[in-house]
């Protein structure tokens, strides 16, 4: 099953290092971020998942909620969790999914049988509080993900949902926004007392409006 964006994010009851959840109830009105590893015991997902956990903070400012995947089992998971809080000098503090009957790896397509055929790739999927996939990111077991740009791209999901612009190429927070094509350059001032840059009619610059 390939999952698209704007697609509602396929719900899932499903055995945790946390407790038992079910995936919709759990996000509640929050963001969602999950994200899976190929598996247990292995050195990048050891740091990937240390750093998730190091950044709580910076997630629980954005509202989302994280959950991690692999097709080990819970007590593997169990187990691995104790090195990764050793090794990353951390504390793991969000649920790790245990999916060895592959549901949730089928349901997000998240095996890749040209790369491995049990094995789960790096999948992203950002989730938005209305269920639908806002982001998604695949990447090769070989390459750790970037967190700061995960937080970057959930800024700017979060600033784009809320208003009427969209973000430049490298955009951080706080820098400018582009104003959405669809408003009327005449109608800019009103939306946007902060004022605006013109450089083409089809390109206008604007401070970030919720800073």
């Amino acid at each position: 099953m390939s999952i698209r964006l704007g697609d509602i994010a396929p719900d899932f009851t499903a055995a945790t290092t946390e407790g038992t959840i079910n995936f919709h109830e759990w996000l509640g009105n929050s963001w969602g971020m999950l994200f899976s590893h190929p598996a247990d015991y292995t050195p990048v997902c050891t740091t990937e998942l240390g750093r998730t956990a190091q950044l709580k903070s910076e997630f629980d400012k954005r509202n989302v909620k994280v959950l991690a995947v692999s097709v080990d089992g819970l007590e593997s998971h169990k187990g691995w969790v104790k090195d990764i809080n050793e090794t990353q000098h951390t504390t793991v503090n969000f649920p790790i999914i245990a999916d060895e009957d592959r549901n949730v790896a089928n349901l997000y397509d998240m095996i890749h049988p040209n790369a491995n055929d049990t094995l789960t790739v790096r999948s992203v999927f950002v989730i938005g509080p209305d269920k639908k996939v806002k982001l998604t990111l695949t990447y090769p077991a070989s390459t750790g993900r970037n967190f700061q740009e995960l937080l970057r791209v959930i800024d700017s999901l979060q600033l784009t949902a809320n208003y009427s612009v969209a973000t430049p190429a490298d955009w951080k927070d706080g820098d400018d926004t582009v104003v959405s094509p669809s408003i009327k350059t005449a109608d800019i001032p009103a939306k946007f007392p902060k004022g605006f840059t013109e450089i083409k009619p089809y390109l206008r610059l604007t401070p970030q409006p919720n800073k």
